[in-house]
C-alpha cells in the first residue's frame, strides 16, 4: 500500500468537489426547468383587489370539500345553511406543489350532489385550485392541499 501524500489528498479533495458541484449543478438545471416559481406575473395589482375578492367570496358562505378514491376525485360545495350549491362555472386542476410537469385541469361531471372525475394520481401531496362563479358573477376560489397515499 502506497503512503497517503498531499498530492493524493488535494486530488480527492478536487474530486469530491467536482463530484458536489456537478450534483448541485444538475439539481438546479432540473429545478429550474421544471418550475418557473412565478405564481402571480403581478402582485402588486393582485394585493389591491384581494381584500374585495375576500369579503365578496365570504359573503357567499361557500365551503367546499374535496375527496379522492378509487382513482377519483370527488368535490362539493355546500352553502351556510349546508346545503349543495352548483356554481354557474367551475374550473379545477390540479398538480404537484414543486413542479409543473404533472400539472392538469380536470373534466367535473355534475353528480347531483356535487362533481367527479376521472383522477389518477401518483402518491404524494397535490394542490388542487378551484375556481368557481356564482349565479350572481360573484368569483370564489381556493386551494386545497390533498395527500394521496399508496392504493387510495
Amino acid at each position: 500500500m502506497k503512503p497517503l501524500t498531499g498530492r493524493k489528498v488535494l486530488v480527492i479533495g478536487l474530486i469530491a468537489f467536482a463530484v458536489v458541484t456537478a450534483a448541485n449543478l444538475v439539481l438546479a438545471y432540473h429545478a429550474n426547468r421544471t418550475f418557473s416559481g412565478l405564481v402571480i406575473s403581478n402582485s402588486y395589482i393582485a394585493s389591491q383587489e384581494f381584500n374585495a375578492r375576500t369579503r365578496a367570496q365570504e359573503a357567499l358562505g361557500w365551503t367546499a370539500s374535496l375527496a379522492h378514491a378509487d382513482d377519483r376525485l370527488d368535490l362539493e360545495f355546500r352553502n351556510k345553511a349546508g346545503q349543495p350549491v352548483r356554481p354557474a362555472a367551475l374550473a379545477v386542476s390540479i398538480g404537484r406543489a414543486t413542479t409543473t410537469e404533472d400539472d392538469r385541469v380536470l373534466d367535473l361531471a355534475h353528480t347531483g350532489a356535487g362533481y367527479s372525475a376521472p383522477a389518477a394520481l401518483a402518491p404524494g401531496r397535490w394542490i388542487v385550485t378551484i375556481e368557481a362563479t356564482a349565479t350572481d358573477g360573484t368569483p370564489w376560489a381556493q386551494r386545497h392541499s390533498l395527500h394521496v397515499k399508496r392504493g387510495s
